[in-house]
């Protein structure tokens, strides 16, 4: 499994328009892109810094993982994401080594992008997620 580079860091917000106040006004920061992703129960906005992307994530409905997340411990950064060759590669590649995955295979994520979750309580509280654009 290579990483390549940091695909994005998501940021769990309550209001995709309040913080996106301040990311555009206050940044200057440009948002590209806004989607729902209705089987993630999550809306998410995009900035673009360098190579890095931020994502921020607003909740759909009350049982989403992001709402859940906000509740416990209150808005900012929920995840890092790590661009790989393929998800599933890299899921399986970290199960091997004994790290507990959300995700056994790659789903669909925002951006058409394919996402595998690893489990905070074994990458030291950071959630942590793979994308690729394959696979």
């Amino acid at each position: 499994m290579d990483l390549s580079h940091i695909e994005h860091i998501g940021i769990a917000v309550k209001s995709i328009e309040e913080a996106r106040k301040y990311y555009e006004n206050v940044l200057g920061l440009e948002c590209y892109a806004v989607e729902e992703v209705k089987e993630q129960k999550v809306k998410t906005a995009f900035f673009k810094v360098g190579q890095t992307k931020l994502e921020l994530l607003e909740a759909t409905g009350p049982d989403s993982p992001v709402a859940k997340f906000i509740e416990k411990r209150g808005e900012g950064i929920h995840h890092l994401a790590f661009a790989v060759d393929g998800v599933n590669e890299a899921l399986k590649s970290v199960d091997e080594k004994g790290i507990k995955t959300i995700d056994k295979t790659a789903r669909k994520g925002a951006e058409g992008l394919n996402i595998g979750f690893l489990h905070p309580k074994s990458t030291f509280g950071v959630l942590t997620e793979f994308c690729s654009e394959g696979d």
